[in-house]
Formats: structure tokens, C-alpha cells, sequence
């Protein structure tokens, strides 16, 4: 990306997502997003490769619904700060869980990466990649459950 491309990303971002927690939530999913990919640069195994790049061909999606959860809770509740509004902390709380698990689950795919290189388990590791992934997804659904059950949003 550009240097003037993240500019107007940047910009977009501030107008859309404000500078309070929602736009920490959404941007702590995009890193954690970021760094399963740098997971996958380094896979010499073509079967892990594979199974984990499947895996992440799942992810990326997820990250336009953490953006539209934040953007409908700024526009509803604006946080310009580290305050989080009462009403949507349940919002807020399974956003914060979906990014814990995606942590995990890269941190999964790196454990997954060094048993297949050293000992040829791959598939033990790979499982708890996707099970660990499948939690990611069920964080954000608990997400999008949470905001629309809340009036006015």
C-alpha cells in the first residue's frame, strides 16, 4: 500500500470507525489477520501450506463483518475514546474475543508450521488451527447477534 493510499485509508477509517474502541477492535482483528498471513510465508510444507492457506481464505472475510459491526456501533454509539458505551459492551466484549482467538489461531497455525516441519504431524496441528478459527467466527456472529439485539441500532 502506498504512501498516500493508507492516507485516504487512514482518513476513511477516522471518519467510519472514529478513534475510540471500535476502531481498536476492528484494527486488532486486521493485525491479527496480518500476522496469520506472515504465518504462511514461511511454510515449506505444501500440505500445511495448503490446509493453512484454506484456513486463511476463510478468515479475510470475517474481517468486512468486524468492520461493519464497528462502523454501525460508531454511528450508534461514538467512542472517541477508551470508554466503552454501556449499551453495546457486549458488542465491544465479543469483538475483543474475536481478536483473542484470531491471535490463537495464528498462534496455532505457527505450532501446526513446526510440527509438520520437524515431525510430519501436521494433521494434529491443522485441526486445532481450525478449531480454533471456527471460534474466531462464532466471536463475530456473537458480535452481530449482540448489535442487533440492541434498540435504536
Amino acid at each position: 500500500m502506498g504512501f498516500f493510499t493508507a492516507a485516504r485509508q487512514g482518513r476513511r477509517d477516522d471518519a467510519e470507525l472514529g478513534t475510540g474502541v471500535w476502531r481498536r477492535a476492528h484494527d486488532r482483528f486486521r493485525r491479527g489477520l496480518d500476522r496469520y498471513h506472515q504465518i504462511l510465508e514461511g511454510v515449506a510444507d505444501d500440505e500445511v501450506y495448503n490446509q493453512l492457506a484454506g484456513l486463511a481464505n476463510e478468515l479475510v472475510p470475517l474481517l468486512e463483518r468486524v468492520r461493519t459491526v464497528c462502523v454501525t456501533a460508531q454511528a450508534s454509539s461514538p467512542s472517541e475514546g477508551l470508554d466503552i458505551p454501556g449499551a453495546l459492551t457486549p458488542v465491544h466484549r465479543a469483538l475483543s474475543r474475536a481478536g483473542n482467538s484470531l491471535a490463537t489461531t495464528a498462534e496455532a497455525a505457527a505450532m501446526a508450521r513446526l510440527d509438520g516441519e520437524r515431525w510430519g504431524l501436521a494433521s494434529a496441528g491443522l485441526d486445532n488451527v481450525k478449531r480454533r478459527a471456527d471460534l474466531v467466527e462464532e466471536d463475530i456472529a456473537e458480535a452481530e447477534r449482540e448489535l442487533a439485539a440492541r434498540p435504536n441500532v
